[in-house]
């Protein structure tokens, strides 16, 4: 059986970003306290738990005069305020793609714009978004969910820096029709793309695609939805002890590709039981 390893994969600058900075945090104050998971893989997480990372559900939960962490997805403007207000150190890992796209949604309501972000409205980073946001503004996910609430006069669009780029160019075509004015971000992450786009460049090479990621990962979904809308047939796990020698049987070449929020063990540690069946 053949293996080919799409490229670029594994971690983005932004999640490797937070992860360094999370690791210096622990390793210097022992225990940090992280408002929702940091990045989006459980068993990395896991590892970093291990370190002394504490996870809490809501700000108003930080001890008091604990250091704490802001996750790579970002958090609301009123969430950093009562984290800041809590803490005694904040280090902030938010990923720089996020923290323009919060500038972004900023920007355009003060320019009299009615935001709309193209995402998915239960997304940590969507929600960070929208705490940036002083006013009315409007998620969806695709075009299909473009309606009469959909129509202003003027129009701030931005997108989920994860989100695929058919579906927000797809999205953007649709509102330009209904509104007499529009102004557009892509605020999409280069990264992002250039995973995308590396699972288009392996599809015609292979028999099937592995995808290695969180299940709580918006970007790693995306992979496993753009594959499997080639034709190609697409197993997505978390870590390699998900391997179904089923799925395996009758493939003579396998894709691996991963989003980037899956660190570099748990890939390694696939290719090498991919390499010794």
């Amino acid at each position: 059986m053949d293996l080919v390893v799409a490229s670029p994969t594994g971690l983005c600058f932004g999640v490797r970003r937070a992860i360094e900075r999370l690791e210096g945090a622990l390793a210097e104050y022992g225990t940090v306290h992280s408002l929702g998971s940091p990045i989006h893989n459980p068993q990395e997480v896991a590892r970093l738990a291990g370190l002394g990372l504490r996870l809490i559900e809501r700000a108003s939960l930080m001890p008091q005069g604990e250091v704490a962490f802001v996750r790579a997805h970002g958090v609301t403007r009123a969430e950093l305020e009562e984290l800041k207000k809590r803490s005694r150190l904040v280090i902030d890992g938010t990923c720089p793609h996020v923290s323009v796209a919060q500038e972004r949604a900023q920007s355009l309501f003060r320019e009299g714009y009615k935001v709309v972000i193209v995402g998915d409205s239960n997304h940590p980073e969507v929600r960070g978004i929208l705490g940036y946001i002083d006013g009315e503004s409007l998620v969806i996910s695709g075009e299909s969910e473009i309606d009469e609430k959909s129509r202003q006069k003027r129009l701030g669009i931005l997108s989920q820096t994860t989100q695929k780029e058919s579906s927000f160019a797809s999205a953007v075509s649709k509102l330009v029709l209904i509104a007499s004015e529009i102004k557009v971000y892509n605020t999409i992450c280069g990264a992002t793309i250039e995973r995308q786009k590396s699972i288009q460049r392996l599809a015609p090479q292979v028999d099937g695609i592995i995808v290695i990621g969180g299940k709580n990962s918006a970007n790693t979904r995306k992979l496993v939805e753009i594959a499997e809308s080639l034709g190609v047939p697409a197993m997505w796990i978390e870590h390699s002890g998900e391997l179904s020698r089923g799925w395996l049987e009758g493939k003579r070449s396998i894709g691996v590709a991963a989003g980037g929020s899956t660190p570099d063990w748990l890939i390694k540690d696939l290719r090498f039981k991919l390499q010794t069946l």
